[in-house]
């Protein structure tokens, strides 16, 4: 607008305004899309004053080429990407970001320990699980619950939902249990529903890493790409597979696994290193999670490493105001998700969280599903808020609402995998 009003010096002021109205009108037109209220961005920037929320200072950046491998080879084929790139990029994250789980052999058992086939009123079969890790002498037990509806006679496909808060009453479902993990919803759609307490594998919390799996499974000295917590939970996730795969009332082929927030980043990663998972489910994940780190817009990787120094490997410090560094790129930990099933979904108080960022980081992703033969096409601009967006084995929203797992979510998750699962 400065160049068009510095063209129209001369002009009248009556056809400089409404120049302006129709310039304006025209952007209007071209991105009805998602932009974030002003209303927020002035509030969150008053509260966090050495956080950005504007996008105009978000900083130029170039992001890693997800298509050139470390030799500076292209990229072209699935043959490439499956037997070079995918695996180049696996290691950049193992070393760079979450962390590699150490060799250390474990056995691994299971047990039901409660089973009633009358649940909910006789509408679904409830199972809880202990997966024990036995290790060098010593133990640890993962609490995996399982709800599967009576009225299906086959195997169904179904939700495992990572959460750190589950026995907490500061979790963000505690109190609304219908909407943050919809059991009833999702029998009565005919998928399954699984949830396990990731803190059964590492306490949220920096002790140092002494207790957990990573007291079981870890050999001193911790190198610098040692497992944080998100890889611990993430390998929890596995884990739990391990049980669902072999679960007669569950199909093997068709299990999700999802997370909000902090679980969402592991929900990603767990995706990323496990190709058991038909589909990816990460809401609000943000900042380590679906967000573009090189945008260093609301959480950024310097946070990250100060209000949570456990979630990642200690090599993530080097990059800590350092983003440009970074070898990789969050739309490269999306890509490792193809061509299996993918959601994103944001919400719009939520800044902190990145929604811009988020979403492309999904858009930049989109090629290697392209590439892999699951064509996919969502647009480069945002879609409005509450309106879902899926194309091919990819899906998206964003919410009006603050940070949170909703039944709306839900109900959207369960949409696309009606599609991609069913």
């Amino acid at each position: 607008m400065m160049c068009e009003r510095n063209y129209l010096l001369k002009a009248s002021v009556a056809v400089s305004i409404l120049i302006s109205i129709q310039v304006a009108t025209a952007t209007a037109q071209v991105d009805n899309g998602w932009h974030a209220n002003t209303i927020t961005v002035e509030k969150l920037s008053k509260e966090r004053p050495g956080s950005n929320y504007y996008e105009e200072k978000v900083p130029g950046y170039t992001l890693p080429d997800i298509f050139t491998s470390n030799d500076g080879l292209k990229i072209t084929s699935e043959d490439l990407w499956n037997k070079l790139r995918r695996p180049e990029i696996i290691e950049l994250f193992l070393k760079n970001v979450y962390g590699r789980v150490p060799e250390t052999p474990y056995q691994e058992k299971f047990k039901v320990g409660y089973f009633d086939t009358q649940a909910l009123g006789g509408t679904a079969t409830q199972k809880e699980v202990e997966i024990t890790i036995d290790a060098d002498g010593e133990s640890l037990a993962i609490h995996l619950t399982l709800f599967t509806p009576n009225d299906v006679k086959k195997p169904v496909p179904a939700f495992l939902l990572i959460d750190p808060w589950l026995n907490e009453k500061s979790s963000p479902g505690w109190k609304e249990k219908d909407g943050y993990w919809p059991v009833k919803e999702a029998l009565r759609r005919g998928y399954g529903m699984a949830v396990f307490n990731s803190s059964d594998l590492d306490p949220d919390n920096f002790d140092n890493f002494k207790n957990g799996i990573h007291g079981l499974l870890d050999q001193n000295p911790r190198p610098d790409d040692a497992w944080g917590t998100l890889a611990a939970w993430a390998w929890g996730a596995s884990r739990c597979m391990d049980y669902l795969v072999n679960d007669k009332d569950i199909a093997p082929d068709k299990v999700a696994v999802a997370g909000h927030s902090r679980a969402g980043k592991t929900a990603l990663w767990a995706g990323a290193e496990d190709t058991r998972f038909a589909m990816v489910v990460s809401n609000e994940s943000g900042a380590g999670g679906a967000a573009l780190a090189r945008r260093r817009f609301g959480e950024t990787v310097a946070m990250l490493n100060s209000f949570f120094p456990h979630w990642f490997c200690s090599n993530y410090n080097k990059f800590s105001n350092n983003e440009d560094a970074l070898p990789v790129d969050m739309h490269m930990l999306l890509s490792l998700i193809a061509p299996r099933a993918l959601y994103v979904d944001c919400a719009d108080e939520d800044l902190w969280g990145d929604p811009h960022g988020s979403y492309i980081s999904l858009y930049d992703a989109v090629p290697v599903y392209n590439l892999l033969g699951k064509n996919s096409d969502i647009p480069e601009s945002m879609p409005p808020l509450n309106k879902q967006v899926i194309s091919g084995m990819v899906g998206f929203h964003i919410r009006e609402g603050y940070h949170n797992l909703l039944l709306a979510d839900w109900k959207w998750f369960m949409d696309f995998a009606d599609k991609v699962l069913k």
